[in-house]
């Protein structure tokens, strides 16, 4: 079950440098922030045989048979500033990002499991894959109804924006996914927090079905005085 409760709040992991369930909220999947284009909304809530709900099932085609992601990408915080790093999603339940200096963030979602690192300050927070707002990209099929709810689908310039929210708390934030229509890929997404803060992923030199080494996805934590092979 996809659960965005504690990711959306700023204050749920304080003492840290960096707010780990909001860099997994975001980072675990935009507009720019620079400029808002003028969308057409096609529907709101997809219903049955709409354009939206066609459009809807086809997206979740494309992310149920993506098999690998390598990709550079940048993160846009809502201060104003920014990061990068580079993105390793295997399916189904398999992601990294490594974050380039001076951010010292590492997070790993290898099936159950996220690990948050971070490297400066030799910190390891551990969650459930389900307490992220993209859990549904990490599951074998994915499914955009059920734990979440498709709130909106617009078009522009040749892209289609998908927005949702958790179903059952929907006060605590909502998930865009952007992607190129012709051919469909996924080029950035966004999560908005309950505050109304918005956080995005913009994704550069995307490479789908990339071969993906299986040690990137380990759950090492260097803290843990029982060492896995291989970390």
């Amino acid at each position: 079950m996809v659960k965005f409760s504690g990711l959306m709040n700023p204050k749920s992991m304080q003492g840290h440098r960096f707010q780990p369930l909001r860099y997994i909220a975001a980072a675990l999947f935009g507009w720019s922030v620079m400029s808002t284009p003028t969308v057409t909304p096609i529907a709101a809530v997809p219903t049955p045989g709409s354009v939206a709900a066609v459009q809807v099932k086809e997206i979740e085609a494309y992310l149920s048979a993506l098999p690998s992601l390598r990709a550079d990408f940048i993160q846009l915080e809502p201060s104003g500033g920014s990061s990068s790093g580079n993105l390793y999603y295997q399916r189904p339940d398999k992601m990294r990002l490594d974050y380039d200096d001076p951010n010292p963030v590492l997070i790993v979602a290898n099936g159950w499991q996220v690990i948050y690192h971070d490297r400066k300050l030799d910190q390891v927070s551990h969650l459930l894959t389900s307490q992220t707002p993209l859990a549904f990209l990490l599951e074998k099929k994915v499914k955009l109804s059920g734990d979440v709810t498709v709130t909106d689908v617009q078009e522009f310039n040749g892209e289609i924006y998908l927005t949702l929210m958790q179903t059952d708390e929907p006060e605590l934030g909502t998930v865009e996914l952007a992607f190129g229509k012709q051919p469909l890929e996924l080029r950035r997404w966004s999560v908005t927090d309950a505050q109304g803060l918005t956080t995005q992923i913009l994704l550069e030199r995307a490479e789908v079905g990339a071969k993906i080494d299986d040690k990137l996805f380990l759950l090492c934590d260097p803290t843990s005085v029982i060492k896995k092979e291989g970390c």
